[in-house]
Order: C-alpha cells, then sequence, then structure tokens
C-alpha cells in the first residue's frame, strides 16, 4: 500500500504543496478524505490529502516546511502510505462484517484515524467472544447510521 515518487514542491498562489502522481482513490480505495502519513526526503510528516476535483496534492504547511527547509521548486522523495487500521489488515471478524455491510464499511473507511482505532480498540478489549460478537453488531448498526463513535 506504500506509495513511492520523485517530484517536485509546488507553489500555487499561496498554497504550497505536493501533486500525487496516482490516485489515491484506486490505490487506497475510496474514501472522503485520505488522512496519510510518510516521509518527505525523510522527514516525517502526516495530514490529508486535498483535491481539486481532478489531481491529488499534500498540502505543506509553513512551519512544516521552515524546520524542514523545504520550499517550492525543492526535488523531494516520497513515500505515502493511508494512516491507521485499514480494512486489509483487521481482525477477519470485523472485516466481514464490514465486508457485509456496504454502507457501514464505505463509513468506516472515511472516518479519521483516531475513530477507527476507537473503534477497533474496543472490539478489541472484549474479554469474551461473545461481548466481542456484539460489539462488532453494535459498530456496524452505529456505523450504518453516520456515527463516529459509541
Amino acid at each position: 500500500m506504500e506509495q513511492s515518487f520523485h517530484t517536485t514542491v509546488q507553489k500555487q498562489s499561496s498554497r504550497v504543496f505536493i501533486v500525487l502522481p496516482f490516485d489515491p482513490q484506486a490505490v487506497w480505495g475510496k474514501k472522503q478524505r485520505h488522512y496519510i502519513r510518510g516521509t518527505i526526503n525523510g522527514a516525517m510528516i502526516r495530514g490529508s490529502l486535498g483535491s481539486d476535483g481532478d489531481t491529488y496534492f499534500l498540502p505543506l504547511g509553513a512551519a512544516w516546511r521552515r524546520d524542514c527547509g523545504m520550499e517550492a521548486g525543492t526535488a523531494v522523495t516520497v513515500v505515502l502510505w493511508p494512516e491507521g487500521p485499514q480494512q486489509e489488515t483487521l481482525a477477519e471478524d470485523i472485516a466481514s462484517a464490514l465486508a457485509q455491510e456496504p454502507t457501514a464499511a464505505a463509513f468506516f473507511a472515511s472516518l479519521a484515524t483516531f475513530y477507527r482505532n476507537t473503534y477497533v480498540k474496543w472490539i478489541e478489549s472484549a474479554k469474551r467472544p461473545e461481548t466481542r460478537a456484539k460489539r462488532i453488531e453494535e459498530m456496524i448498526k452505529l456505523l450504518k447510521e453516520g456515527k463516529r463513535e459509541k
């Protein structure tokens, strides 16, 4: 799932960003917002991708650029991956429940990492199998209702 590429930091008006040479919807699945982690010339970065409708980009804030010594025109090596639990890395019972409920799965995929982690930790903390199963059922119900947390 990790994507690596070489590019140049760009600037348009007051925005400084890196254009992605791939479509994250095709590579990482359809989501309302893609939260990522990675490195740019070895410097850690995390955030969310932006889009102008045709192209996806990673905005680079002024403080981050200052601390990492990067400005528009800098040649960079970028390595990015999706942040947080992804559906293909979930426990089989959770992944199966989401696969059976596309509405819940789509909403889960669109959630920020914090909310996905909270759901997974809540399920994983169950001591008994029947408690775990009930929590998975409840998670699916809540996700179908569009609720970010229990």
